[in-house]
């Protein structure tokens, strides 16, 4: 396996000045980190801290499962079996490079638990990974329309401080690439590790809702009330 570059291209908005909070957002397989940009003004309140919004760009690859077709993606899918389609050395090097991103916001003045992770579908395959293995917890995880890769296998991951961290989990309830009963599987998987999870399900296909922001939007205010 090769070192990935552990500093990822990013798009960033910043909703004031000297932000004090960051949210670190991963997109989807075949997107980029402009796709959830457009989300800021829908998602952010008045009264709420300066945050610095970051949204990397996933590495180029080859993908298994769209005939070896090159694109943007956190990990290889190589199958349609559930359990076993996500590449392990792939969601590896991305939690890697999740990682040094993370540091590059503590550098930035920006503590572990003032930082929220969140991610759609693949990228929130790779949160979910990321924050069960965080020796220092973040403010909270935000997994979008995902599911927990490896998730009977995942508590061997489990660091020590990790269900400290609030979950955000949502789902459409007819999602056509990931269903729901795999997100369903992966909440209460992580609920019977010990997070707080909060599960939401509405009815849409892989995709983001009005509700759903509305929803995350109360969730993060009691995040910033902590």
């Amino acid at each position: 396996m090769t070192t990935p570059d552990p500093l990822l291209d990013t798009v960033e908005q910043d909703t004031g000045p000297s932000p004090q909070w960051s949210v670190l957002w991963l997109h989807g397989l075949g997107a980029d980190g402009h796709d959830f940009a457009p989300i800021v003004p829908e998602l952010v309140r008045p009264g709420w801290p300066a945050l610095r919004f970051v949204f990397p760009h996933a590495p180029v690859r080859a993908v298994t499962i769209n005939n070896g077709v090159r694109m943007r993606a956190w990990y290889d899918i190589v199958g349609m079996d559930f359990p076993t389609r996500a590449d392990s050395a792939g969601i590896e090097e991305s939690l890697v490079q999740v990682g040094a991103l993370i540091e590059r916001e503590h550098a930035r003045g920006i503590r572990p638990e003032r930082l929220l992770l969140a991610g759609f579908s693949q990228g929130g395959a790779i949160i979910l990974s990321a924050g069960l293995r965080r020796q220092v917890p973040l403010a909270g995880l935000i997994a979008l329309s995902t599911y927990l890769p490896g998730a009977s296998q995942a508590a061997s991951h489990l660091a020590a401080a990790a269900t400290s961290q609030p979950v955000f989990m949502a789902h459409g309830t007819g999602d056509p690439v990931i269903p729901l009963v795999h997100a369903e599987q992966s909440a209460r998987a992580l609920g019977d590790m010990g997070f707080d999870v909060a599960w939401h399900r509405y009815p849409m296909a892989h995709q983001v809702c009005a509700e759903e922001i509305r929803d995350l939007g109360d969730w993060m205010e009691r995040r910033f009330a902590l």
